[in-house]
């Protein structure tokens, strides 16, 4: 395990370590992840599944995925990682949104070639601030991951913080109970209010909505930020609600209720 000062910094941090060669990215998926294999000269291509890669030397996939929660059962994604593994080449499985689908997880399986996976820390904990995340890997890679990060990467606080957060198991499984209520709670809400729910996470939400500019213009003015997509003009991808208040202010701006 490398540990290192948010997932981000690996994301762009991986590409550096191969040479240049043809990347297939699973997606639509989180923007990341394609611009920083090319900004390491890798020819890269965006894929519609992790069985339709045609002979790529790194296969990307975040699983569970951003926006759309769309997951890949972790037998598939270990059979393509010894596949690649045979061939020298890798697969990076992004477990950022993992934490509410541990079933989908094959953190257990790293260490055997082929295989990295990253693990984020701030959007399940909500410390996003603190910065730390982990890349799984085989010694080799974490070997060159840690050198290339150098010495005292991550903060004597967060180390301190996420050993604590991460050794609460029973907040953990609250938690995640939590957060299940809380997304369903929020399905209610935007489908009374006239939207479709695509899927997504316990952590977020995606819908459809015919008037998804309007929508967007009435949450922004009542302080409500959520994701648009340029290339998916009617699609909106909504984090949870926080304090009771903001669950009544999200239902009131939709014009319906918060229960």
């Amino acid at each position: 395990m490398a540990p290192a000062p948010g997932t981000q910094i690996l994301i762009g941090l991986l590409p550096r370590l191969r040479p240049p060669g043809r990347v297939a990215v699973v997606g639509r998926t989180y923007g990341e992840h394609a611009p920083a294999w090319r900004a390491a000269g890798h020819r890269v291509a965006t894929v519609p599944s992790v069985d339709r890669t045609d002979g790529a030397d790194v296969v990307v996939v975040v699983n569970p995925n951003n926006p759309d929660g769309r997951t890949v059962e972790p037998a598939v994604l270990l059979a393509v990682a010894a596949d690649l593994a045979e061939r020298g080449g890798l697969l990076v499985v992004d477990e950022a949104f993992a934490d509410v689908r541990p079933d989908v997880s094959v953190a257990s399986a790293a260490g055997r070639p082929g295989l990295v996976v990253l693990r984020s820390f701030g959007k399940f904990h909500g410390l996003a601030g603190l910065r730390l995340g982990f890349a799984l890997s085989d010694a080799a890679t974490t070997g060159a991951i840690l050198a290339t990060l150098g010495p005292w990467a991550v903060s004597g606080p967060a180390l301190h913080l996420g050993s604590a957060a991460l050794a609460d198991a029973d907040w953990t499984v609250a938690t995640r109970v939590r957060l299940g209520a809380d997304a369903a709670r929020l399905d209610g809400i935007v489908r009374r209010a006239g939207a479709a729910v695509l899927g997504g996470t316990d952590l977020f939400r995606l819908v459809r909505v015919a008037d998804a500019a309007s929508w967007i213009r009435r949450l922004g003015a009542a302080g409500i930020h959520v994701r648009a997509f340029d290339e998916v003009p009617d699609e909106i991808r909504f984090g949870l609600p926080g304090p009771a208040a903001d669950w009544r202010r999200l239902a009131a701006t939709l014009g319906t209720t918060a229960d």
